[in-house]
C-alpha cells in the first residue's frame, strides 16, 4: 500500500527568497561522500545558472540539504528548480551504482523501493520538502543561523566554519566554499 505524497503549496512571489530543505530517501545519509556532495554541489551551481536563481546559503548535510536562494527572474517556480537538483544527483548516482565494480552497498536496501511490484531507485524522499517564502532581513539572519549551525548542534563539527559544505565560511571570512554564492539583500 503505497502512502499518500505530501503536498506543499509553494508561493513563488516575486522579490522573495526562498529558505528551502529536503532530504535524502528515507532519511539515509547519502550525502556523507565527497563524491555525493560534488554531484550536489555541482547540481547546485548549474540549477542556479539554469532557473536564474542567486544562492545566498546553503548547508549540505549527511541525509539531508538546506538552501536558502532567490530567484531573479519574476516568473519562477521553485518546484522546477528543486527537480533540476534532485533529478541531475539521482542520474550521477544511477550510473555510478550500475558502473561501478564496487558499488555503495549501503545504498542497495534503501534505493530499490517495491510499490505494486516495480522497483524504483530513490535518491531523495518523495515529497516537496520544506519552503518557507523569506520576506525580511531579520528572517534571512535567522535561517542563515540556523542553516550555518546546524553541523555543530548535530555534533559534526565544532563550528559552522569547520563544515566545509556550508556558505558558513564565505560569511564570516569572505572566503569562496565548493558553491558559488551571490551577495544576500532583502
Amino acid at each position: 500500500m503505497s502512502q499518500p505524497r505530501k503536498t506543499v503549496q509553494r508561493f513563488n512571489t516575486e522579490g522573495d527568497a526562498h529558505f528551502l530543505t529536503f532530504s535524502c530517501f528515507k532519511r539515509q545519509p547519502f550525502l556523507k561522500s565527497d563524491r555525493t556532495l560534488t554531484w550536489l554541489g555541482a547540481s547546485v551551481n548549474r540549477a542556479c545558472i539554469l532557473h536564474q536563481y542567486d544562492l545566498w546559503g546553503y548547508v549540505f548535510m549527511p541525509e539531508h540539504v538546506h538552501l536558502l536562494v532567490k530567484p531573479t527572474q519574476p516568473d519562477y517556480d521553485v518546484s522546477q528548480y528543486l527537480n533540476s537538483i534532485k533529478q541531475s544527483v539521482t542520474r550521477k548516482a544511477i550510473g555510478y551504482r550500475n558502473s561501478s565494480d564496487k558499488p555503495d552497498h549501503i545504498w542497495d536496501p534503501f534505493l530499490d523501493v517495491h510499490d505494486s511490484g516495480k522497483v524504483h531507485f530513490r535518491f531523495w524522499q518523495r515529497g516537496p520538502g520544506y519552503d518557507r517564502n523569506i520576506w525580511t532581513a531579520e528572517e534571512l539572519q535567522e535561517k542563515l543561523n540556523y542553516m550555518h549551525n546546524n553541523p555543530v548542534k548535530r555534533e559534526l563539527c565544532e563550528t559552522p566554519l569547520d563544515w566545509y559544505w556550508s556558505s558558513a565560511r564565505f560569511y564570516e571570512t569572505g572566503e569562496e566554499g565548493p558553491i558559488k554564492l551571490a551577495t544576500a539583500s532583502i
